[in-house]
């Protein structure tokens, strides 16, 4: 019996493409250099998995932010608490 492999890509910038996805349940797709990330679904769609677009990463892993934790001032609420 033969296993159909088609992955359905839902979202993101492959949004209602189509590609050969084998077993995986995460397939990241490389594009413009950075890492485009979609999850393998139960939806089923003309006989293929449909996987959802989960978001965008960097190659080398996380990135730093743009706040800096030690940085961080506290809201007025958990001041005014004491907390």
């Amino acid at each position: 019996m033969a296993t159909n492999t088609k992955a359905y890509l839902v979202g993101g910038p492959r949004d209602g493409s189509s590609r050969d996805a084998g077993d995986q349940a995460l397939l990241e797709i490389e594009i413009d250099g950075m890492i485009h990330r979609y999850i393998r679904t139960t939806k089923q769609h003309d006989g293929g998995t449909v996987y959802n677009y989960d978001g965008m990463v960097a190659p080398g892993g996380g990135e730093p932010g743009v706040e800096d934790p030690a940085a961080r001032v506290a809201s007025p609420k958990a001041d005014a608490e004491g907390q």
